[in-house]
């Protein structure tokens, strides 16, 4: 197993390095994690339009699931071990992408993508939980997928992560 690298859902769900089916995604609660909780939170009525990709640009991700779990705290109040970590949850909104935290899921590729793209087995997690999203009706089936720079001046989600999710059926151009 890579444990380099790991994922974390910013508005949903975070996953780290195993790839896994849609049907097979294990959800660590926030409270397994310690989870600062959120202020008014705000709930999404029905599926949301679109699934903004961003990167933490921690470049030295985390391999136990102790490190993993400080690393998404830190995360949460800052801005691999094959788990999945829920962030706000499907049907809350997140606070990830200004003008689009309503109507979005946001999921972060904890590290640095800026000159390498994430592993195969991250990216696959992504798209597996993109269709449990949909699965699950949060997500429309004709959702958009943007990088998290094409919602603001930013360099996030990083060239080599941005380039990988331009090849993927729902990238959009804005």
């Amino acid at each position: 197993m890579n444990t380099s690298t790991a994922i974390k859902f910013v508005a949903a769900l975070a996953l780290c390095s195993i790839a896994l089916s849609a049907d097979a995604l294990q959800i660590e609660p926030r409270s397994s994690w310690g989870a600062v909780a959120a202020r008014s939170p705000s709930r999404i009525s029905g599926a949301v339009d679109y699934v903004i990709i961003h990167h933490s640009d921690n470049p030295n991700g985390c391999s136990t699931s102790d490190q993993c779990k400080r690393m998404i705290k830190n995360i949460q109040s800052d801005h691999k071990d094959g788990k999945v970590y829920e962030g706000r949850g499907f049907g809350l909104q997140g606070s990830h992408a200004p003008n689009y935290n309503r109507n979005s899921i946001g999921i972060v590729f904890i590290g640095n993508f800026q000159s390498t793209a994430p592993s195969s087995q991250m990216l696959q997690n992504a798209k597996d939980l993109i269709e449990l999203a949909k699965q699950r009706g949060f997500l429309k089936d004709n959702y958009t997928l943007f990088g998290h720079r094409q919602t603001k001046a930013t360099s996030c989600p990083g060239d080599a992560l941005f380039n990988e999710i331009k090849t993927w059926p729902h990238w959009r151009q804005k």
